[in-house]
């Protein structure tokens, strides 16, 4: 009980850490949701630091899947429209959007999952 006591005292709440220490995350997710329609179910994300002689950022991995026969037409277009989109991330600059898999299947209904890899780089 005392250690309970503890660890809830020793934590933050997550309104009191400032939004650049939660890192960029959350609006790169919300964009690549919006391009990618209602239809799109989120699988996965994942991020880690990335560094260059001149250049840090964070390399994000996102996972998502359509559907059903409507879905995977939007699907389809968000996999077009992706490395061209203009992403709006305050203090970050999407440095690359790339789909790295694509994965159809059939049976029992249509269904695609899509995987895909962003580079991001602080804008300074």
């Amino acid at each position: 009980m005392h250690s309970d006591a503890i660890d809830r005292d020793t934590r933050l709440p997550t309104a009191t850490i400032p939004p650049k220490q939660r890192g960029p995350w959350l609006r790169l997710l919300t964009e690549v949701l919006q391009l990618a329609g209602p239809q799109a179910e989120f699988r996965h994300h994942a991020e880690h630091p990335w560094s260059s002689a001149t250049f840090a950022g964070s390399r994000h991995s996102i996972g998502l899947a359509f559907q059903g026969a409507d879905a995977v037409q939007r699907g389809e277009a968000y996999v077009q429209a992706l490395p061209d989109h203009e992403f709006t991330i305050t203090g970050q600059l999407v440095a690359d959007a790339a789909i790295t898999s694509v994965v159809h299947e059939t049976l029992p209904v249509p269904r695609m999952t899509v995987e895909t890899e962003l580079l991001l780089l602080e804008d300074s």
